[in-house]
């Protein structure tokens, strides 16, 4: 054997397949992907994906008013405004779980449904046979009918801040007990979406004008940080931008 012969190949069948596969589809786009890039003209065309719906402000789609109302009031006392950011409900968080409810969220069309449930570890997530709105809504006649029992009447919109802090504590505690609805469940849900809401992209109805985004310095969807990769310790100097875009970018 001479020593600059190559050493034999032992082919599979899979790599066989996948050789032909391969050679077929570059054969079928090379020529317009080359053709593409030697023009300097990227082979998509812009605004071809289809964008999520930005979610329109003004009503409610799930939450009954007086559930709005409760809903509006947590909020609030979970992200209290302050000197930096506006409240829970400014930013639009209970908007965003309004929104969230009525769709593929609410009606847990993601989520295993099949029993049997019972209560798991932590990591095994919630195991109930209700949907998240399900669970909102018997949660919060659970919360409404304890607030009027308790409180002289008055539901939780109507209680102080200091008595709402209070209740709130108790739910997390796990100290309280609602006629339907669990209230630490109820709690834990409130506060993973509220948080959620706050920090999500605009587009969904919470983080209204990206205010926790810029309390943050988050930059948002922007695509191209080429100028500032090598600026280390420094702010970014840019204003976030959501998935919907600029105001100032004109689509062609």
């Amino acid at each position: 054997m001479s020593l600059d012969a190559a050493p034999p190949v032992s082919v599979t069948r899979r790599r066989f397949l996948a050789s032909t596969a391969a050679i077929a589809v570059l054969a079928s786009a090379g020529g317009r992907v080359q053709a593409a890039s030697l023009s300097g003209i990227l082979p998509w065309q812009p605004y071809s994906a289809t964008p999520p719906t930005p979610v329109v402000p003004g009503g409610w789609t799930f939450f009954t008013p007086a559930e709005a109302r409760a809903v509006e009031a947590i909020v609030d006392r979970l992200i209290p405004a302050d000197d930096v950011s506006v409240g829970g409900k400014d930013a639009g968080c209970a908007v965003f779980i309004d929104r969230q409810l009525s769709g593929s969220y609410g009606s847990a069309q993601n989520l295993y449904m099949q029993p049997p449930f019972a209560n798991g570890t932590p990591s095994q997530g919630f195991q109930s046979p209700l949907s998240p709105m399900g669970r909102y809504r018997q949660g919060l006649a659970g919360l409404d009918a304890y607030c009027k029992a308790n409180f002289a009447g008055k539901s939780f919109d109507g209680l102080s801040p200091a008595e709402q802090d209070d209740l709130l504590k108790k739910m997390e505690a796990n100290s309280i007990k609602f006629d339907s609805g669990d209230a630490k469940s109820l709690f834990e849900l409130l506060l993973q979406n509220t948080m959620e809401g706050f920090f999500a992209d605009p587009i969904y109805g919470g983080n209204k004008d990206m205010v926790s985004w810029r309390m943050i310095g988050f930059p948002g969807a922007r695509y191209d940080y080429r100028d500032h990769i090598d600026k280390h310790n420094q702010p970014y100097p840019l204003p976030p931008v959501s998935i919907m875009g600029n105001s100032t970018w004109v689509r062609r």
